[in-house]
């Protein structure tokens, strides 16, 4: 529950960040609301075709290929108890050609969605542990996760852009100068350089907060978060020797576990520590 409220607040303040640059550049413009609307309908126009192609784009990207349900027995069988136990229809399932482990969720909702995990993963795990990463991956679903990260992830877009109309438009209209409603274009500036940072920690803070919640979802669904708290230790300590060797870190937020290691990952990190999610989950009583 504090986590679901704590995401509502996060976009609330996404919310506000885009109506506040909305009204400094709406003071050189003359109307504020045309100038956050037109940077809204563009992120939105990107985003909704992310929405609704996102789950091919990535499973392409990946070279994912459907899990055949002969060799692939156990897994399916897991995954559809765990969907049934949801109250969700059974996701298509694939599995990615690599060694490393790891594993994500993706699709517009619970009707058309999808579950991915490396082959690397199902070496590595027991069934007890791979089946509370699939618990996990089933609650990401389940709570729409989806459509929570492309909401978060438009408004975000709209700040940045309107951002950017915002920095021009502070550089010709004159350093120093105040517009009508009487803000600096130095005000504007500084505003429109900041305000896309704080939307992007802000936007990290909501895929974190989600983690958490698909976390505790999954061990509920299981009934116990131990068998979920050792899967991610053993994927974290795999993945620091053997990360994805392809893909984009634009995705990293869909893995189980940051699927890159590098300085600019570890910075903007689209997770929470492992260490903080194994002692939440170990902590869960049922």
């Amino acid at each position: 529950m504090i986590n679901q409220i704590k995401t509502g607040l996060l976009l609330v303040s996404l919310t506000s960040i885009l109506l506040i640059i909305g009204y400094f550049l709406g003071g050189m413009f003359g109307n504020w609301v045309l100038g956050v609307s037109i940077a809204f309908g563009i992120a939105m126009v990107t985003n909704v075709i992310s929405y609704w192609w996102s789950d091919k784009i990535v499973l392409k990207m990946y070279k994912c290929y459907p899990a055949d349900s002969k060799r692939f027995k156990n897994l399916h069988t897991m995954i559809e108890r765990l969907s049934k136990k949801a109250g969700i229809p059974k996701p298509a399932i694939y599995i990615m050609p690599v060694m490393s482990s790891n594993a994500f969720a993706t699709g517009r909702n619970p009707e058309h969605a999808s579950v991915a995990v490396t082959e690397g993963i199902i070496d590595l795990l027991s069934d007890e542990e791979l089946e509370g990463v699939l618990a996990h991956e089933i609650s990401h679903i389940k709570n729409r996760d989806i459509l929570i990260q492309t909401v978060a992830a438009t408004i975000a877009g709209a700040i940045s852009f309107i951002a950017f109309m915002a920095r021009w438009a502070a550089i010709f209209g004159g350093v120093g100068r105040s517009d009508d409603s009487g803000h600096s274009f130095i005000e504007l500036i500084v505003l429109a350089i900041l305000a896309p940072i704080i939307a992007l920690i802000i936007q990290l803070a909501i895929s974190r907060s989600r983690e958490y919640i698909a976390d505790e979802s999954g061990a509920k669904l299981i009934g116990e978060g131990k068998p979920l708290a050792v899967a991610l230790q053993k994927i974290s300590a795999a993945t620091n020797v053997r990360p994805m060797p392809f893909g984009n870190e634009i995705t990293s937020h869909m893995f189980i576990v940051a699927p890159f290691k590098n300085f600019l990952a570890t910075i903007f990190s689209t997770h929470p520590p492992v260490e903080k999610r194994v002692e939440k989950l170990n902590e869960i009583k049922f």
